[in-house]
């Protein structure tokens, strides 16, 4: 009778080390601890408040660290907003990896927006606020450089209610899957600067990043 050897299945910590090293990144293993900790953040939060349609914690290391980790080398320093932010991605993700950079994260719905602020102060994140209200209404005193979005809403609608908020010289990132049929939704005065497609460990799925900005690089 022959001996059959079953691999060992992995933990989330392999996942997300092997992901990390997929995608070409370098994360620090204490920065690689603390995103483990906001899934299971999330994980426990998520049988309440319904955060995310993913239950399964090594799923979430797939669909939603990694996912939003694939963006990064895509991304440039300064103040980005978050807008639909959910349960905190990408936008919670990000700033645990880049605590020089500060990250606003929006969201109309008060139960994810509380989730995201017990989150924020659970991981000592200093780099991260959080708002509640709708993008549209919304009128800050500081513009930003960057604004991300991850199944908000299709992409024109995304530019469109949040032009409002892009600085001077800023960009829009939308993090899409198959995207071709959003691109001619831009609104007047923007434009797509570049569609990247990406591939995201343990997801077998389209992924798309879209750049856009407002036309002459000059915002409204």
């Amino acid at each position: 009778m022959r001996l059959v050897r079953h691999k060992k299945p992995m933990n989330n910590a392999q996942i997300l080390r092997d992901g990390i090293a997929e995608l070409g990144l370098e994360i620090a293993e204490p920065v690689q601890v603390k995103l483990l900790s906001y899934v299971e953040l999330l994980h426990k939060w998520n049988k309440v408040f319904n955060l995310t349609a993913v239950r399964d914690k090594q799923e979430m290391v797939s669909y939603h660290l990694l996912d939003s980790l694939a963006v990064l080398p895509h991304l440039w320093a300064g103040r980005w907003l978050d807008v639909g932010c959910g349960g905190g991605m990408p936008g919670v993700i990000l700033a645990i990896t880049r605590p020089d950079w500060h990250f606003t994260l929006l969201d109309s719905n008060t139960k994810k927006t509380g989730f995201v602020q017990q989150a924020v102060i659970e991981l000592g994140l200093r780099n991260v606020s959080v708002h509640s209200g709708r993008v549209e209404e919304w009128d800050p005193a500081v513009l930003f450089d960057g604004i991300i979005s991850r199944a908000f809403a299709e992409l024109g609608d995304f530019v469109r209610v949040s032009r409002h908020l892009i600085a001077i010289d800023g960009h829009w990132v939308a993090m899409k899957g198959l995207v071709e049929a959003e691109l001619n939704q831009i609104p007047a005065g923007c434009e797509i600067e570049k569609v990247i497609s990406l591939k995201v460990p343990g997801i077998d799925a389209a992924r798309s990043l879209v750049i856009a900005k407002v036309s002459g690089g000059q915002s409204a």
